[in-house]
């Protein structure tokens, strides 16, 4: 049966290339980056399920007065098997805006393709889950094979913005899709080898420094206190992050927590203006095992300190801060039947691995389900010609059919 299967995913070149055409000309880009949601592209995409044959199809929207639409779209699917215990893949609609267009060879909303890859806005992060999950149950119903496991499919909104109206809200209204014994699989970290398991992440905290001096004319600095000077003694200072958090975890690279100054807002829009105020950000990727509040703490006291030597004062404010939890356990049913299916189907020796970045089975982790994290990619996410391979698409269908069955 998982024979049949693979050969009709060999013929599925051109399906890939449709789907993956049809979702990047319907752009999903959140309220928060000034998008109208992913209300289009979910429409489409039930559509699309319906007439695949794909049953218990589900609504689970979340309001959201923002968007034109009134909601973010949650849409979830399943596949009967001979058990109920369901292998459940989860995939997120939107995606980032394209940015500076100028730096695309092509428009980013419309599908480009050249040899194995397609090219677009959209089309690794994080279309090519979508498509990958598409594949694998259009195989099964068109070949009529009932796997060992149930597939189910989740597809989810505001992955981009927070996650709040869209796994967490299904998580809430739909508790049933979630059972203790199912296995969860989120295709949006990866590498080209297909070999990264992800089944940790770091935490992560962002924060605003605001640095306050006094404002003069700059031809009589004595007459202010330098903002900028000033903010840049506490950006430097921030170095001393690493020394006061020095773990090591050789699962994550890097091994060790990270400290960046990243955003800088602008000040005085005249040369010469001695600043009163400038403001910069730190993102802040933590090891699971140090508590966020002890880092923001510790950042208070150094900008306190550096910014004080020049007679200026600094605020410090916390714009996001997602606490990591446990790993997920590296005899975790999902995890071993992922390492299994990739061996047995492509030959590859996958490797355990931990993430700077956040996914959705952070989502999953608080909840106490064991998730897992992997997909075959270029690792282009958010970058101009943004592309997706196409024969890694088919080749991560097949590694999905195959954890369906026994061994």
């Amino acid at each position: 049966m998982l024979t049949r299967l693979l050969a009709y995913l060999d013929g599925r070149r051109g399906r890939v290339i449709d789907l993956q055409r049809e979702l990047t000309s319907r752009p999903a880009v959140g309220p928060d980056n000034n998008g109208p949601g992913e209300a289009d592209r979910a429409d489409w995409l039930e559509l699309e399920m319906m007439r695949a044959g794909l049953g218990r199809i589900r609504r689970h929207d979340c309001p959201d007065p923002r968007c034109p639409s009134g909601f973010r779209p949650n849409i979830s699917a399943r596949v009967q098997g001979k058990r109920d215990q369901t292998l459940r893949l989860i995939a997120h609609l939107d995606i980032v805006p394209p940015g500076d267009e100028a730096l695309w060879q092509h428009p980013p909303h419309v599908l480009r393709v050249e040899g194995d890859y397609v090219y677009g806005r959209g089309v690794e992060d994080n279309q090519q889950a979508v498509v990958t999950a598409l594949l694998a149950a259009e195989a099964l119903i068109a070949c009529g094979v009932t796997p060992d496991l149930s597939l189910g499919l989740l597809f989810v909104a505001d992955e981009e913005t927070g996650m709040s109206r869209g796994l967490p809200h299904v998580l809430d209204c739909a508790p049933e899709l979630f059972g203790p014994r199912d296995l969860f699989l989120v295709p949006d970290i990866g590498n080209s080898a297909g070999d990264m398991v992800e089944t940790a992440e770091k935490s992560r905290l962002w924060l605003k420094v605001t640095v306050n001096g006094k404002q003069c004319h700059a031809a009589a600095p004595q007459n202010g206190v330098n903002s900028l000077r000033a903010a840049a003694a506490c950006i430097q200072a921030m170095d001393g992050l690493e020394s006061a958090f020095p773990g090591f975890d050789p699962l994550f690279s890097p091994p060790c927590s990270t400290f960046v100054p990243t955003k800088k807002e602008a000040n005085v829009e005249n040369i010469n203006t001695l600043p009163g105020k400038d403001v910069f950000y730190l993102d802040c990727r933590v090891l699971p095992d140090r508590g966020l509040a002890e880092v923001e703490a510790k950042v208070r006291a150094l900008a306190q300190e550096a910014t004080g030597r020049y007679g200026a004062t600094a605020e410090v404010e916390r714009i996001c801060g997602e606490q990591a939890t446990a790993a997920t356990p590296a005899d975790a049913p999902v995890v071993r039947r992922l390492l299994d299916a990739l061996r047995r189907h492509r030959g590859i020796e996958g490797k355990l691995c931990g993430t700077g970045g956040q996914t959705l089975t952070l989502c999953l982790r608080r909840r106490g389900l064991h998730a897992a994290a992997w997909a075959t990619l270029p690792s282009n996410a958010h970058a101009p010609d943004e592309k997706s391979d196409i024969r890694a698409t088919i080749a991560d269908a097949g590694t999905v059919l195959t954890m369906l069955f026994d061994t």
